[in-house]
């Protein structure tokens, strides 16, 4: 039996994390309200409010009562059961980083992203990297100094891929990223000489209020309760989940882009039902949501691309689509549809780009975040060096830094170290996948059925429910076994090999 300070201990430490969630989820409405439906002259305010909840967190984070509420709790965790523990160690860790950046720095970075933000936005439509530059100067400059605050043993980078993926290092990924590169540009090249696949039809002219009804569809056929996510509108597609019952997908519609926004909406689709999964008694607690970014980029790409793009999942949709553009698609069929979506070329965006290429670009943002925080790299010479890369990687040339380096918000969103979780997402991915054939024969047969309740309820139980109960690395070795990107580069291989019909 638990002594009475530890029970109430406990007790404290749930109405801390009942106040932090809350926090959470007013500054998480605020910044999706900011990136959906405010008028674009607003982030004056918006950034006073954001200073302010995030002053109120910082206090509740690193305060006297937090920091006495854990050392009695750390004193006496052999005695907590498993999901308190793990929210002792969560907060621990939090209070630990954040005690160790003033105050003045933590808020005055929480109104620069919020800034930031909006400046991104218009220069990216603008096609104007000398407005967003300064702000990036600073955002840059900040990770680098949080960095240190973060982790001091450990280099600046890898301190800040462990705040999305845990135990990540570039050691690591190095290695992974070598290793893929090494069967992904040889089999792009075979790709590349064979007999190219028409996807002409796709950039048809496509309403977009159509669009907008294919996307409820979309979240109807993904089996997404309706009455707890919502979809709007935005620049860059993400997804917010403020708790099990509250989570808000985005997408972008463009007239003669049929796939992009259907596959955002898959994609997002994909972390809305991780978060929706996580059982309710992580709600409001320290352990809410889904563990790491690389394990949440698993679950996105999972339904994007080894479903969403699958034989079997197309010949169920692709009738329902025809049906809502009966003129565009009229002498189109579930296989040339099929092999459109699929097709792989080099190509300017990382989010409409194919499974076989997206991790290349992924490669890009890569070695361009490690040079901006190791100092090698200077934010006004950011273009010239992604725009080199993507000749490099990609053997294209970028016409413009709408289409090149201000393409994608994160970085206006302070997300340094996220990137990478996109291909450690689509390699956790293919192994789930592999686990899950050998667990689940007639899979396909349920899928080309329509029905991904097998595949939704094998993801429930082995990832969902834990929300962010176990660390990334025991969460998929658990689920898995160890981690091993070979099934990503056999998937891929398997795939592309098929798909072009290539000769051995």
């Amino acid at each position: 039996m638990m002594d009475q300070s530890v029970t109430e201990a406990v007790a404290k430490l749930r109405e801390l994390e009942e106040k932090r969630a809350a926090l959470y989820h007013a500054m998480g409405v605020v910044n999706y309200d900011a990136l959906t439906a405010a008028p674009k002259d607003t982030a004056e305010g918006r950034g006073r409010t954001m200073g302010v909840l995030s002053g109120m967190e910082y206090e509740l984070t690193t305060g006297a009562e937090t920091v006495a509420v854990l050392d009695v709790l750390m004193a006496h965790i052999a005695e907590l059961d498993e999901q308190t523990a793990r929210e002792v160690q969560l907060m621990k860790k939090a209070n630990e980083q954040i005690s160790r950046i003033p105050a003045e720095e933590y808020t005055a970075y929480s109104v620069l992203v919020n800034d930031a933000q909006s400046v991104w936005q218009r220069a990216k439509n603008e096609n104007d990297f000398a407005a967003f530059e300064p702000y990036l100067e600073k955002i840059v400059a900040y990770n680098r100094t949080f960095a240190g605050y973060y982790n001091p043993d450990m280099k600046p980078y890898d301190a800040l891929l462990n705040e999305y993926e845990e135990g990540m290092t570039m050691e690591v990924l190095d290695g992974f990223f070598e290793n893929l590169r090494a069967v992904i540009v040889p089999l792009l090249r075979r790709v590349m000489a064979a007999p190219a696949i028409d996807d002409s039809f796709l950039h048809r002219s496509y309403p977009i209020e159509k669009q907008r009804v294919l996307s409820d569809m979309l979240m109807e056929v993904l089996g997404i309760d309706r009455s707890h996510c919502s979809i709007g509108e935005t620049e860059h597609p993400f997804t917010d989940g403020f708790n099990n019952k509250d989570v808000r997908i985005t997408t972008h519609y463009h007239e003669h882009e049929l796939a992009s926004s259907m596959y955002s909406v898959i994609h997002e689709g994909g972390h809305a039902i991780y978060e929706l999964g996580c059982e309710d008694r992580f709600n409001y607690t320290a352990a809410a949501g889904g563990v790491s970014m690389g394990i949440h980029e698993s679950q996105s790409r999972f339904f994007e691309n080894i479903i969403g793009r699958s034989r079997a999942f197309i010949g169920f949709l692709f009738p329902k689509i025809r049906e809502m553009f009966p003129e565009q698609l009229a002498d189109v069929d579930a296989e040339m549809f099929y092999r459109a979506v699929n097709k792989a070329e080099p190509s300017l965006i990382r989010t409409e780009s194919d499974e076989l290429t997206y991790a290349l670009h992924i490669m890009v943002r890569y070695e361009i975040e490690k040079r901006l925080i190791d100092g090698s790299l200077a934010v006004h010479d950011l273009p010239a060096a992604w725009n080199a890369l993507y000749r490099e990687y990609l053997g294209i040339d970028v016409p413009d830094d709408r289409s090149g380096c201000l393409q994608d918000s994160h970085w206006s969103g302070g997300a340094i170290g996220y990137f990478p979780s996109y291909a450690l997402g689509s390699a956790y991915g293919a192994q789930m996948l592999h686990c899950m054939e050998a667990e689940l024969p007639g899979l396909w047969e349920q899928v080309a059925a329509g029905n991904l309740a097998p595949v939704k309820e094998w993801l429930r139980e082995h990832i969902h429910r834990y929300a962010s109960l176990y660390a990334p690395g025991e969460l998929f070795e658990r689920a898995c076994g160890k981690f091993d990107a070979a099934h990503f580069a056999a998937y891929l291989t398997d795939k592309y090999t098929a798909l072009y019909g290539l000769k051995d």
